[in-house]
Parts: structure tokens; C-alpha cells; sequence
């Protein structure tokens, strides 16, 4: 049971850092005239930031239910 939470947990850090990493990286590509502008660009950007970050939030509140199974399994 332990080594499946510990993949799980390696697997949800993981995912926490690829959605940080592409959330930055739309965050990098909104470019300073779409923002003055307030083009289509811009919209598709800021909802991928805010997607990508949603998801980041959501794997890392995975990652920490897991820690604590982990350390209430091993309190027994």
C-alpha cells in the first residue's frame, strides 16, 4: 500500500511542476501589446494561466492528502 501512495505522490508532484511550468511559460507568451490591446491572444492566454494554475493548486492539495495517508500509516 505504501510503495502505490509513494508513486502516487511522485506522480502528483510531477504533475504539479509540469502545470507550473506550462503556466509560466503562457504567462511568458502574453505579449506586452496584447495586453494594452486586449486581443483574442491575450483571453486564450489568461485562461491558460489560470487553467494550468487550477491544476497546479489541485495536484499539490493531492500530493499533501497523500503525505498525510503516508504519515498516518506510519503512525501505526
Amino acid at each position: 500500500m505504501t510503495a502505490i501512495l509513494v508513486i502516487l505522490l511522485v506522480l502528483a508532484m510531477i504533475f504539479v511542476v509540469v502545470s507550473l511550468v506550462r503556466g509560466v511559460i503562457a504567462f511568458l507568451q502574453s505579449y506586452r501589446a496584447d495586453i494594452d490591446a486586449g486581443g483574442e491572444h491575450q483571453r486564450e492566454m489568461q485562461l491558460k494561466q489560470n487553467r494550468m494554475m487550477m491544476n497546479r493548486i489541485k495536484f499539490q492539495a493531492l500530493a499533501i492528502a497523500i503525505v498525510a495517508i503516508l504519515l498516518m500509516l506510519g503512525h501505526r
